[in-house]
C-alpha cells in the first residue's frame, strides 16, 4: 500500500486499540452479571478474544510492506520444478507439468507422482518432464503425505533452487524470471507469490478467493519478516531446506541420546542386580559396561559428535565382553539391545533428514517457522503468476478449510510460536496470530448461544442498559470495521471472508479438537487431499447442517423472545437490541446456505488452459498402450 494508505491504516488501527481497550476495561470491570455468570463470563471471553484477534490484525497492517519489482533473475542458476500430485487427473497433471516445462527461464521439471502410476510416468516420458515416485525403502513405513513425497525427490535432485506447484496450479512462462532475482540476497529461504483460481465465479459463494489474505495480510506479515510459504506457487532455495532437515535431524538425535542414555544406564543396572542372583559370573562385563555408559553421559554434557560417542560406547561395551572369557549369550544379548537404545540414526523412516517438516498436515506454515526461526528470511511477491482450481462443492472446500486448520492448531500446542527460540518478536506474533484465528469457532459459538439464552429465558449477559452498551460498543465496532475495509482496499470478498470466519464454526471447533488430540494423545491426523473434481451433484445441505440447526434455533428463540417482550416478560430495549444480535448472526451465518447450493462455475467460465495439441497426442498414445500393453522387446 501507498505511504497515504498505509498513515490512514496506522491512525485508524490506534483507534481501534484505543477504543478496545476502553469498552473491553468496561466489560471487565463494571458490566459482568456474575449471578449468569455461564453465560456472561464465557460472552466476555469471545469478546476479548476478539479485541485480541483485532489487536493482531492491526498489528499485521502496521507494517505492511509493498515490495518493489525484484531484480533480475541472475543467469545460470539450477533450478527443480516439482508438481505434487496424489490422485488427480491425468490431463489434470499434464496440463500443470507442461505449463512448468516450457517456462522460459532453463530448469527441470519433475512430475513427483504419490499414485505411482504406471499412465503418468509414460506420459512424462513422452512430454518430456521428469518423473519421480517413491522407492523400496518408503515400504512399510510412513509416508507422511506431501511432505514425504518433496522430501523424497530433494534426495533425487541437485538444482540450486525447489519450485512448488500443486497439481492444479499453472505457472505462467515468466514466473521463474519474475521470482528468483529475490534470491540475489543469499539471506532469502523461500519466495511465495498468491495464489488465484480461476473456477470462481462473481458470487465466490464458497470464499474462494483469498485476496485479503495473499496481498494485505502477507504484505504485513511480510513487513515483519514473516511472510508465509503456503506450500504451492512458491521458490525455496535447497541449501536452507537441507540445513534446516540437519539441524532437526541433530536435535532430535541429541533428544534421543540423552533418553537411551538414561533408559539404558536404567537397563544395566537392573540386570546387575538379576546377575547376582542368577548369574554372578556375568557382573564384571556388565559392570563394566555400566561405567562406560557413565563416560559416554559425560561425554554427551560436554557436547562430543554423538556418533564418536556411540562408536566409542560400542568399542568399550566390545572390550568388556572380551575381557571376561565367562560371558554368557543372554548377557550379550542384553549388551547388544542396550547398544541399539543409543544408535543415533534413524532406521524406522525412509529417510534420516526431513527437510520439509513432516510433524504436521500443514507443512508449509510449520517449515516457514522453522525456517525463519533459523534466521533465514522471506519475500512475498505481489504479483499473481498462476491459476488454479478452487473446490466446487460445500463438502470439499469444509474438508480442505479442516486440514489447514487441524495442522495449524497441531502447530500451535505442540509448537507455538510464542515460546520458539530464534524468532523475533514480529515473527512470533505474526504466527501466533494466525494460528489463534481458528480458535474463532469458540467465540461464534458463544455469540450464538448468548441471544438465544436471552431471548428463551431472559437472562441478560450484561449488568448494562442498552444505551451504556451501545456508546461503549459501537465507537469501537466502527472503526474495527472501517479499519478492515481500508487496510483491505481493492481485495476482493472481505465481506464474504468475514462470513466465512464466523459460519464455519463447527469446523474451527472441530480441527481445534483434532489438534489438541494429535498434540496430546497422539491420534493420527490425516492429510485429506483436496478433491480437483465435483464431489456432490445439486444441493448437498447435509455438510452445513449445524449450522442449519443454529439458525433454526435462532429463529425459534427470536419468536419466543418477541412473544415475552409483547407480554411484558421482557424489557423492550434489551429485546430490540437482542433481535439485531441475531440479525447480525443471520447475516454471518447464511453464507452456508449459497455454499451448499452451489453448482460450481456457470458456463461464462471457460478454462484458461484448454488442452493442447501436444497434450491430446501424448494423451491418446497412453490410453492407447493402456487398452493394449506393449509387446516385450524379447518377445518381438
Amino acid at each position: 500500500m501507498g505511504v497515504k494508505q498505509l498513515t490512514l491504516v496506522r491512525v485508524l488501527a490506534v483507534l481501534v486499540v484505543a477504543f478496545g481497550i476502553v469498552y473491553i476495561g468496561w466489560r471487565w470491570t463494571a458490566s459482568v452479571p456474575w449471578s449468569a455468570w455461564f453465560i456472561a463470563v464465557p460472552l466476555l471471553l469471545a469478546e476479548t478474544y476478539s479485541f485480541g484477534e483485532s489487536l493482531l490484525y492491526a498489528l499485521t497492517m502496521w507494517n505492511s510492506k509493498r515490495r518493489p519489482t525484484a531484480p533480475i533473475a541472475p543467469e545460470g542458476r539450477t533450478v527443480d520444478v516439482f508438481i505434487a500430485t496424489y490422485n488427480e487427473p491425468l490431463a489434470m497433471v499434464m496440463t500443470t507439468a507442461i505449463a512448468a516445462r516450457d517456462m522460459t527461464y532453463p530448469h527441470e521439471t519433475w512430475i513427483l507422482d504419490d499414485g505411482d502410476r504406471p499412465e503418468f510416468r509414460r506420459a512424462a516420458e513422452l512430454l518430456g518432464i521428469g518423473y519421480i515416485t517413491r522407492g523400496p525403502e518408503w515400504e512399510g513405513r510412513q509416508r507422511f503425505a506431501k511432505a514425504g513425497n518433496v522430501n523424497n525427490a530433494l534426495f533425487a535432485t541437485s538444482g540450486e533452487f525447489i519450485a512448488i506447484f500443486d497439481a492444479d496450479q499453472v505457472p505462467q512462462p515468466r514466473f521463474l524470471n519474475r521470482v528468483l532475482g529475490y534470491f540475489v540476497d543469499d539471506e532469502i529461504a523461500f519466495v511465495q507469490t498468491p495464489q488465484q483460481f480461476w473456477n470462481v465465479d462473481s458470487r465466490d459463494p464458497l470464499g474462494s478467493h483469498a485476496d485479503l489474505f495473499y496481498g494485505p495480510i502477507q504484505q504485513g506479515k511480510d513487513g515483519w519478516g514473516a511472510a508465509f510459504f503456503c506450500g504451492s506457487n512458491a521458490i525455496l532455495r535447497r541449501e536452507a531446506l537441507m540445513a534446516l532437515g540437519l539441524t532437526r535431524f541433530a536435535r532430535a538425535a541429541q533428544g534421543r541420546m540423552r533418553s537411551a542414555l538414561r533408559a539404558g544406564r536404567s537397563r544395566l543396572t537392573d540386570l546387575l542386580s538379576e546377575l547376582a542372583v542368577r548369574d554372578p559370573a556375568g557382573m564384571p562385563a556388565v559392570e563394566d559396561a555400566l561405567a562406560a555408559m557413565g563416560h559416554a553421559d559425560a561425554q554427551y554434557r560436554t557436547g562430543d559428535v554423538l556418533s564418536e560417542i556411540t562408536w566409542q560406547l560400542r568399542t568399550s561395551f566390545h572390550q568388556a565382553v572380551l575381557s571376561h572369557d565367562d560371558v554368557s549369550a543372554a548377557v550379550i544379548s542384553e549388551l547388544d539391545a542396550v547398544l541399539e537404545l543409543v544408535e543415533v540414526a534413524r532406521t524406522d523412516q525412509a529417510l534420516a533428514i526431513q527437510p520439509l517438516d513432516t510433524s504436521t498436515i500443514t507443512e508449509d506454515m510449520a517449515t516457514a517457522m522453522h525456517l525463519h526461526a533459523m534466521g533465514w528470511s522471506s519475500a512475498y511477491h505481489h504479483e499473481v503468476l498462476v491459476h488454479g482450481l478452487a473446490p466446487e462443492d460445500a463438502g470439499t472446500m469444509l474438508t480442505q478449510r479442516k486440514r489447514w486448520a487441524a495442522g495449524s492448531m497441531q502447530v500451535f500446542f505442540s509448537d507455538n510460536p510464542l515460546f520458539m527460540r530464534g524468532l523475533t518478536l514480529g515473527q512470533r506474533l505474526m504466527y501466533f496470530g494466525t494460528m489463534t484465528s481458528y480458535l474463532n469457532g469458540f467465540a461464534a459459538l458463544v455469540y450464538i448461544a448468548a441471544p438465544i439464552v436471552f431471548l428463551t429465558l431472559g437472562i441478560y449477559p450484561l449488568k448494562a442498559s442498552a444505551l451504556t452498551f451501545l456508546l461503549y460498543f459501537v465507537p469501537f465496532f466502527a472503526c474495527c470495521q472501517i479499519f478492515f475495509q481500508v487496510a483491505g482496499r481493492r481485495s476482493r470478498g472481505l465481506w464474504r471472508g468475514q462470513q466465512m470466519s464466523f459460519a464455519l464454526f463447527p469446523t474451527w471447533i472441530g480441527a481445534t479438537v483434532s489438534g489438541f488430540a494429535a498434540t496430546f494423545f497422539g491420534k493420527h491426523l490425516a492429510f485429506s487431499v483436496t478433491s480437483k473434481t465435483k464431489n456432490q451433484v445439486g444441493t448437498d445441505y447435509r455438510a452445513v447442517a449445524p449450522q442449519l440447526v443454529v439458525m433454526g434455533l435462532l429463529l425459534i428463540a427470536s419468536a419466543i423472545g418477541i412473544y415475552r417482550c409483547a407480554i411484558g416478560d421482557a424489557p423492550v430495549a434489551a429485546t430490540v437490541l437482542t433481535l439485531v444480535w441475531v440479525v447480525i448472526d443471520f447475516l454471518l451465518l447464511g453464507v452456508v446456505i449459497g455454499a451448499a447450493r452451489y453448482r460450481g462455475p456457470g458456463s461464462d467460465i471457460t478454462d484458461p488452459n484448454p488442452p493442447t495439441e501436444e497434450l491430446t497426442s501424448a494423451l491418446a498414445i497412453v490410453e492407447h498402450e493402456t487398452s493394449f500393453p506393449r509387446t516385450p522387446a524379447a518377445e518381438r
